[in-house]
């Protein structure tokens, strides 16, 4: 006989309730519901992530202890103090600058052969300044910033300006009562009315320092005596001569000034004139005056005539408020030297200075040779 199934309450029971266990059992989930459940898991772990970056919490401090703190073993060490003075103050210019290698001070001088030639001897001029025109090697510095009178000197701007004026040489000019000097009765052998040519008066100004041949070129420029002066500062400013000025063309009045720097850049500028040269340093020359007479005159630096001395410019000059003066641009030991000597006492003293100098240059360069 057939088996037959009869339902009951409890059969209907089990029968609803084994899907549901089936459901719940491990190893029965499907693809598609772990599928879904792990993308759920992974949304809640970005949020919370994302909840973590956004939420940063604070840094504690760290408490140091001094004791834990260890000094540098790098120590700044100093350069041992030198001496810097000099027996001229203001003979040369300190420099005072760190080196990039180290902590220490170095200190450089400017112009470190000013000191020997300067302390080495002692020269009668009160102002003495001499310069290597090539290097500019400041050789010997005395008092070289020091504005004075410069006398006679002048006549080298004077002869300066008349040689850049282009004016003809051959033209003759006279000695008027105007160029005579009666501030200080300087004396003169040309008398008033002596006729010469400008080549003449600027000959007898720069070699024999003539003070009526001097102010009659003043007074022969164009424009006159005015313009003349005016000439003479405009080209000193033109060379850098800051401290330099002019009122007359014969350095007989005191207030013609400037220093031995300023007068260096006179003598370069001088130099570049041939006729300046040969004017300077010429020993004699004689001129022709009235009635036939002729006058011998000699220059005013004797060192000139010395054939052991090379002398390219020379100009000496003289008044009581600037003592005797000299300024030379000479080639000594195979260098152009400038040699400017102020207010020396004596009148020789300025060419026994000049000996002195040029020694102290001959033996300075020895001693570099050996």
């Amino acid at each position: 006989m057939p088996l037959t199934w009869k339902s009951s309450p409890h059969h209907i029971f089990l029968s609803a309730l084994l899907p549901m266990l089936l459901l719940f059992t491990p190893g029965t989930h499907t693809d598609a519901q772990a599928s879904t459940r792990n993308k759920a898991q992974n949304t809640q772990k970005a949020s919370a992530g994302a909840k973590k970056t956004a939420i940063k919490k604070p840094v504690a401090k760290k408490t140091v202890k001094k004791s834990a703190i260890k000094p540098s073993t790098q120590k700044t060490r100093l350069a041992s103090r030198q001496n810097v003075r000099t027996t001229n103050p203001g003979a040369s210019r300190i420099q005072v600058g760190l080196r990039s290698s180290d902590s220490h001070i170095a200190v450089q001088r400017a112009a470190p052969n000013i000191e020997p030639l300067t302390s080495q001897a002692m020269l009668r001029s009160e102002i003495a300044f001499v310069q290597d025109l090539e290097s500019a090697d400041i050789l010997y510095d005395k008092n070289s910033d020091e504005v004075r009178p410069i006398a006679s000197i002048t006549k080298l701007m004077t002869a300066l300006v008349v040689a850049e004026a282009g004016l003809p040489l051959n033209e003759q000019i006279q000695i008027s009562d105007a160029d005579v000097d009666r501030v200080r009765y300087s004396r003169s052998r040309l008398a008033v009315g002596t006729e010469l040519s400008r080549a003449d008066m600027l000959h007898l100004a720069l070699m024999s320092s003539e003070n009526r041949a001097a102010n009659a070129l003043g007074r022969y420029y164009p424009g006159g005596m005015p313009a003349f002066v005016r000439a003479m500062n405009d080209k000193a400013r033109s060379l850098g001569m800051r401290n330099t000025r002019f009122v007359e063309p014969t350095g007989l009045s005191s207030e013609n000034v400037s220093t031995p720097r300023d007068l260096v850049q006179l003598l370069r500028a001088a130099s570049k004139h041939p006729l300046i040269h040969r004017y300077t340093t010429d020993d004699k020359y004689e001129v022709a005056v009235a009635n036939g007479r002729q006058l011998l005159y000699n220059n005013t630096n004797r060192l000139v005539s010395k054939s052991d001395w090379d002398i390219k410019i020379s100009k000496t000059g003289f008044i009581n408020e600037a003592g005797e003066c000299l300024v030379m641009l000479t080639r000594i030991d195979n260098r152009e030297v400038a040699i400017v000597l102020l207010n020396s006492s004596g009148r020789y003293s300025r060419i026994g200075d000049a000996v002195r100098i040029r020694t102290l240059v001959e033996n300075a360069g020895n001693v570099a040779m050996l």
